[in-house]
């Protein structure tokens, strides 16, 4: 399989890479926290469906040529949480996601790792208009992408909800 972008990047205190089986147990710290998935998943997760999640990321890679990387710490070499490409049959466009285990929210992690993605995106799918899918109610992902460029296009229902389009600049 041929990837349209690279399958890895880094930058000053992250490498953004393709998940690996291990990495399961570390991103259940994200999917098996409730606060942190209020606004994604609805609620913690399972372990075992912590792994189907990963592994849909994964599979994504190989059904689009691009998906979500796995943000892992320089420093410690640990996992901390996620970003990069993200388009499910369901959603209205391709989007930059982010998302956090709860111990690395509000260090420059995630507006570090979407930068990144916002530069690979020029350099490698310059025709492709990207979005964040935001809860209405999310604030922190709400502040984080006005703070990376991104603008409040329209606000949706989705899932029972309000959701925003944020439109990132091309």
């Amino acid at each position: 399989m041929e990837f349209k972008v690279p399958t890895t990047l880094e930058t000053d205190r992250l490498i953004l890479r393709q998940f690996q089986e291990p990495d399961w147990q570390a991103l259940h710290g994200y999917y098996g926290d409730e606060l942190a998935t209020t606004f994604t998943m609805g609620r913690a997760l399972s372990e075992g469906e912590s792994w189907r999640a990963m592994s849909s990321m994964v599979g994504h890679w190989y059904l689009r040529g691009y998906g979500p990387y796995a943000m892992v710490e320089k420093e410690t070499n640990q996992l901390i949480g996620i970003t990069g490409l993200w388009y499910p049959n369901d959603w209205p466009e391709p989007e930059i996601k982010w998302a956090l285990v709860s111990d690395y929210t509000g260090q420059g992690f995630a507006s570090e790792g979407a930068r990144a993605i916002q530069k690979m995106v020029k350099q490698h799918l310059s025709e492709t208009p990207l979005i964040s899918f935001i809860h209405s109610d999310n604030q922190p992902s709400r502040q984080l992408a006005e703070a990376i460029g991104c603008h409040l296009e329209k606000e949706v229902p989705f899932r029972g909800a309000v959701w925003c389009i944020y439109r990132h600049p091309q």
